[in-house]
């Protein structure tokens, strides 16, 4: 889990990718992410990306669905 803005036009996006998971697996992932956080997201090339700084609750999502989380970055 990491946020960045790098390619982006300087909005900032929180990116969750490793999480080898079926496709339906991730799209109902990232739509349980997408409501808890209240933002948008997508999945591109296997990477869930929701808009915005959400880092701490993905982690804490991540963390309740059995996942082990890793914070990537600053």
């Amino acid at each position: 889990v990491q946020k960045t803005k790098a390619g982006r036009g300087g909005k900032i996006v929180t990116l969750i990718s490793g999480l080898d998971l079926l496709s339906l697996e991730a799209r109902a992932l990232l739509k349980n992410l997408k409501a808890s956080c209240g933002t948008g997201g997508t999945i591109k090339n296997d990477v869930l990306e929701l808009q915005g700084d959400h880092v701490k609750e993905t982690m804490d999502i991540l963390s309740k669905e059995g996942f082990i989380p890793k914070k990537s970055g600053g």
